[in-house]
């Protein structure tokens, strides 16, 4: 309990004759650039997606998980709602490029989870046709509308 409160409260000593607002400010201020250059020294550990160095110099345990979905973007949103640390590799080989996702071992269960979701929304993507695919369908079935309505006004014209 101690501990918590010494952590929380701050001790600044100024020797003056008189203490001015001014003199405050300035005390102050030199205070808060003291914060600022001593948690600068200290290096933050990065989250989320990373390069694949960064990730095995935390020295926590690299694992590995294989896909073959272009639609790779999709997992990195699922994967930062996880807070899955992760770095993603890009293979290529001679039919499709591979992705190979690198990601903490302590991260294992979360990974897990957002992979379950991952799969099942691509699985949702794939039974679901896409919006070019309705426009074009849609394109066509307009088309011949209108081939149609043309064909019966020529003819009514004719007659």
């Amino acid at each position: 309990m101690q501990e918590e409160v010494e952590s929380r409260t701050v001790a600044l000593t100024i020797s003056t004759a008189k203490l001015t607002g001014r003199l405050f400010r300035a005390a102050i201020a030199k205070y808060l650039d003291y914060r600022k250059h001593k948690q600068q020294e200290q290096p933050a550990v990065p989250h989320g997606k990373q390069t694949v160095r960064q990730l095995i110099g935390q020295n926590q345990g690299v694992s590995t998980i294989e896909s073959n979905d272009p639609h790779i973007k999709n997992f990195e949103r699922i994967a930062r709602k996880y807070g899955v640390d992760y770095a993603i590799k890009k293979v290529r080989t001679e039919d499709k490029p591979k992705y190979v996702i690198f990601f903490k071992a302590r991260d294992t269960d979360a990974l897990t989870q957002a992979f379950t979701e991952y799969t099942r929304k691509s699985a949702e993507r794939e039974k679901k046709p896409s919006v070019l695919q309705k426009l074009h369908d849609l394109g066509t079935k307009m088309q011949n509308k209108v081939l149609e309505r043309t064909k019966t006004k020529q003819r009514s014209a004719e007659r």
